[in-house]
């Protein structure tokens, strides 16, 4: 039996009886949903196997190829399973510090991300150090053998859930830019963590604000050496897209399903503007498709550098969209509720601001990528 046959199987068979509840939760402006069933379900999909598919098998993995990868994701968002709390412990912090972190860091932190029981933040962007990431400011010194974190970190999705974050911090008094940064792993259950919610345009609060006043952690818990932080965060948004994006995009799909309903539903699929907007919607969407999956190759070529910007601004549309669906009815929260569209016009103004503007993913494409001087 194939890995794919093996999770259709599994997932059909698990998201019954308790977490039966949990199809569909979470997600991006739903984040709210279901803390303590995800969180559970988590640990179900650790114990079973279902976790950090591509590890090595040393570290609790199955050494998985991208093609079984890809298919675990596209498995898991057909059963409509709920989103993963543990996807910035197991694609980013996990990956970074199997690549770049010692034996010792690897026996501490990587078991408990593979069976979910601990939850990690990113702990990049600042108020002045949002796309120009080399601006941080947030500051470490070494004092009786921990790392003592003073600044502020800003945009920190599920802080409010989160057991550990990595930190890009200044350890090099007088340095600029990239240099003199590192790279800490820091416990967030401690005196000197502050967590302030952000309320978004939905009223949830996924994002938060973190501050640091004197928090602490151990000297041994950084990642590579220290003033090396920059190369181990470029290393970790290395492993920021890849074969989840193809699970990503059925969940693309089943929401521009619903606009077309939607549409057809209040008649408002009679418009032929509308309908070729609809049209050109399906159409990037199998572009986009077909784009992932030439990113996915080793060397992956331009395709890679456009993805974020391609799915950001064709979900920002997709949310236009969905209003247009709607008509005057979609202007209305009915009992101070969004509905599914509602929320998908709402959160996707995000889309092309967060995890790289749009704006600083071109100017990364035409001078990284096409060669083009700076401007």
């Amino acid at each position: 039996m194939s890995l794919r046959e093996q999770a259709r199987a599994w997932l059909a068979e698990n998201l019954t009886g308790e977490f039966a509840g949990a199809r569909g939760l979470g997600g991006p402006g739903r984040e709210h949903e279901g803390h303590e069933i995800r969180l559970a379900w988590e640990r179900h999909l650790g114990a079973a196997g279902w976790t950090c598919l591509a590890w090595p098998e040393r570290y609790g993995g199955r050494a998985a190829s991208l093609e079984d990868q890809v298919a675990f994701h596209e498995e898991y968002a057909r059963a409509d399973a709920p989103a993963r709390l543990g996807h910035i412990g197991e694609g980013l912090v996990g990956p970074t510090i199997l690549e770049l972190g010692t034996e010792e860091q690897r026996a501490r932190f990587l078991p408990p991300i593979r069976r979910g029981e601990e939850l990690w933040c990113q702990g990049y962007s600042e108020p002045d150090a949002g796309s120009d990431l080399a601006a941080v400011r947030t500051r470490a010194h070494l004092e009786d053998g921990r790392w003592v974190v003073t600044g502020q970190k800003v945009w920190t999705s599920l802080a409010h859930l989160a057991d550990w974050c990595f930190v890009l911090c200044r350890t090099e008094p007088g340095s600029r830019r990239h240099h003199g940064l590192s790279y800490l792993l820091v416990p967030m259950r401690q005196p000197g963590v502050e967590v302030r919610p952000i309320v978004q345009l939905t009223g949830t609060s996924e994002f938060n604000e973190v501050f640091f006043d004197g928090a602490v952690t151990d000297a041994g818990n950084i990642v590579g050496e220290p003033g090396d932080g920059w190369r181990v965060a470029m290393a970790t948004l290395g492993h920021e897209r890849g074969a989840s994006t193809l699970g990503q995009q059925i969940g693309f799909r089943r929401e521009l399903d619903k606009v077309i309903e939607t549409a057809r539903r209040t008649g408002a699929a009679d418009d032929p503007l509308l309908r070729d907007r609809l049209v050109r919607a399906w159409l990037e969407l199998e572009i986009m498709r077909l784009n992932a999956l030439r990113a996915l190759r080793p060397d992956p070529g331009p395709e890679a550098s456009i993805g974020k910007l391609y799915w950001s601004e064709w979900h920002r549309r997709l949310g236009e969209l969905a209003q247009a669906a709607q008509g005057r009815a979609g202007l209305v929260a009915r009992d101070g509720e969004l509905d599914d569209l509602q929320r998908l016009y709402l959160f996707s103004r995000a889309d092309t601001i967060y995890a790289g503007s749009s704006e600083i993913q071109r100017n990364i494409i035409a001078e990284r990528t096409l060669g083009l001087p700076r401007q």
